[in-house]
Formats: C-alpha cells, sequence, structure tokens
C-alpha cells in the first residue's frame, strides 16, 4: 500500500488587535442586576476632603506652669505651642490677659490639616482674678462675628476661612480637693459658647486613689452648677453615640501628663518622663489618660466637636446677631414692637 500525504491544516490568519473586542473590566457590583452606585458617594466624599484639607482651632486655658504648651506638643507630637514657635529667653507673667494664637500646617499620610493653637497667657495669674474670662469670651465671639460677616456677604467666598474656636481645653491644677471659684465661673459662662475639655494637669503629682477622689469630686461640682462639657448630653444623636458617650462623660475630666522628651524603655521610643522610680508613659493608660483625649481630640470625635460648633454653638450667635440687626432696623423705621415681633415669626 502507498502512502497517503496529508496537507497541513494552515493556522487563521492573525487578527488585528484594533479589530479585537475589548473584555469588559469588572467593577463595582458588576454581576449584581440591581446595582445603581450610591455607595461611591463616599469615595467621592473622601477625595474631596483630601483635596480641600481639614481645619481644627484650639484653645488652652489655665493658669502659668500648667504644662499647657507641652500638652499641645505631646498631642500632634509635633512643635505645635505658642512657646515653641514664639518663645522667648525669659517669659514674663502678662499683667493682662493676652490671646495669641500660631497655625501650622500638618500632614500625615497625604491628609493635610490647618491646625490652630490659640494661647491665653496671663489667665488666673494675678492677685485679682475678677472677670478674667470676658477677654476669652469676647475674643471667641470675635471669631464668630468674623464668619458671619464672611457668610452673609452678597459676593461671598467660595470657602469661608474657618477661625471658629472649635474646642477648649481647660486646665484644673492638681490640688486634688476640689474646683476653685475661678474654674467654676469660667466653665460655667464659657461652656455655653465653645466646647470645654476639662483636664487635670500634671496628674503624675497625685496617687492613684487622690486622682479618682479628685475626679468624682469635679462631676459632682459640674453638675451641682449646671456645667454641661463636651460631650454634652443633650447633644447625642442615637442610641449609640449616647452609649458611647457615657464611657467618656464618666472619664472625665481626663487626668492627663504631657511631655515631648523620647526615651527607649525595653526596645521601645516612647514619650514620658522619666523619674528616679521609673518612667511615666505619657501614651500608657495605666499611667495617666493621656491617649483617652487624644483620641476624643483626634481620632473619634473632631468631625463631631466642630459640628457643633458650628450648628450649635455659631448658630446661636448667628440668630442673637441677626434678630438685634431686625430690632436696629425696626426702631430705625419705626416699626412697632408687635409689627416687628410677627415679621421675625
Amino acid at each position: 500500500m502507498s502512502e497517503v500525504a496529508v496537507p497541513e491544516m494552515m493556522p487563521p490568519p492573525a487578527v488585528p488587535a484594533a479589530c479585537q473586542a475589548e473584555k469588559p473590566v469588572p467593577g463595582p457590583g458588576m454581576g449584581d442586576f440591581s446595582y445603581v452606585g450610591i455607595d461611591a458617594i463616599l469615595e467621592q466624599m473622601r477625595r474631596k476632603a483630601m483635596k480641600q484639607g481639614f481645619e481644627l482651632n484650639i484653645m488652652v486655658v489655665g493658669q502659668s506652669g500648667l504644662g499647657k504648651s507641652t500638652l499641645m506638643n505631646t498631642l500632634f507630637k509635633s512643635k505645635v505651642s505658642r512657646k515653641s514657635v514664639q518663645a522667648t529667653s525669659q517669659e514674663k507673667i502678662p499683667k493682662t490677659i493676652h490671646i495669641k494664637s500660631v497655625s501650622h500646617d500638618i500632614e500625615e499620610k497625604g491628609v493635610r490639616m490647618k491646625l490652630t493653637v490659640i494661647d491665653t497667657p496671663g489667665f488666673g495669674d494675678q492677685i485679682n482674678n475678677d472677670n478674667c474670662w470676658q477677654p476669652i469670651m469676647k475674643f471667641i465671639n470675635a471669631q464668630y462675628e468674623q464668619y458671619l460677616q464672611e457668610e452673609i456677604n452678597i459676593n461671598r467666598k467660595k470657602r469661608i476661612p474657618d477661625s471658629r474656636v472649635h474646642c477648649c481645653i481647660y486646665f484644673i491644677p492638681p490640688t486634688g480637693h476640689c474646683l476653685r471659684p475661678l474654674d467654676v465661673e469660667f466653665m460655667r459662662r464659657l461652656s455655653k459658647v465653645v466646647n470645654i475639655v476639662p483636664v487635670i494637669a500634671k496628674a503624675d503629682t497625685l496617687t492613684l486613689e487622690e486622682r479618682d477622689f479628685f475626679k468624682q469630686k469635679i462631676r459632682e461640682e459640674l453638675r451641682a452648677n449646671g456645667i454641661d462639657v463636651y460631650p454634652q448630653k443633650e447633644f447625642d444623636e442615637d442610641a449609640e453615640d449616647r452609649m458611647i458617650n457615657d464611657k467618656i462623660r464618666e472619664m472625665i475630666p481626663f487626668a492627663v501628663v504631657g511631655s515631648d522628651q523620647e526615651y527607649q524603655v525595653n526596645g521601645r521610643r516612647l514619650l514620658g518622663r522619666k523619674t528616679k522610680w521609673g518612667t511615666i508613659e505619657v501614651e500608657n493608660i495605666a499611667h495617666c489618660e493621656f491617649a483617652y483625649l487624644r483620641d476624643l481630640l483626634i481620632r473619634t470625635h473632631m468631625e463631631n466637636i466642630k459640628d457643633i460648633t458650628s450648628s450649635i454653638h455659631y448658630e446661636v450667635y448667628r440668630v442673637r446677631r441677626l434678630n438685634e440687626n431686625n430690632t436696629a432696623v425696626a426702631h430705625a423705621n419705626g416699626l412697632p414692637q408687635h409689627h416687628m415681633t410677627s415679621h421675625e415669626m
């Protein structure tokens, strides 16, 4: 038998790359017919926030020597306090309260924030401290007024610079006994216009038993005097918020220790205060409550603090000022009181 030659099959001609149909790239919810994509708003908000950056304005109030500058440096692990930036060889205690602020642009993992630290040198340092809260109240209201004037402009800016005080950290001396009349009067008046977070300064000077007794005593005095510090109970939005904030309210005032000195302890770098009997670790919750304060101000409640400033404290000021303007206009035009009141309603 003779062998029959079988012709080899030729491969099909190659299709140009331009003519090949592209396979669709699978996206979120590609296999779900009912998917709309509403959840993409979160990514849009994140991108917008990353472009704009954030603003935070913190005021520190307390008499000299309580570690206000050190605590601010500890909170942000940077030299952000006024004394760190504008330090003088020997700063004298001023005879009157001077409000001084310093701003910084901070960036961490691509997130930018403009931080403004407002200091109040001279507060509580005089023999007669009557009405020493008035310059601070005036400054806070001045920032509200500045924001209001920008807001009511006909051609206002696309984004109004926010210099309003979002939070006031009030430093209580570690006496271990009770609040001073100055502490009560300041917090009673200022809690109506700004978010106040009270802290026990230099808490390492107290024993654990003294610290717990002092904290309980302060909470009782705050309730007795009707002082509502942050987080305010009336602003809890739901049961989950109430549960979280109740735990915070039980810890107030925070017993804190500040330090911008680094030490090596068991091979770890940490911020602390070195003593003869060991190192007080600032971020160790067994040593002090600094970590709880940091989490409240930066990691968990920063946006809520700003929201309450804008929607509650500033709103109260705005309504009052607009009512004053309406009253002045009505009197200038000779309108009777009842007509003006009905118009406002």
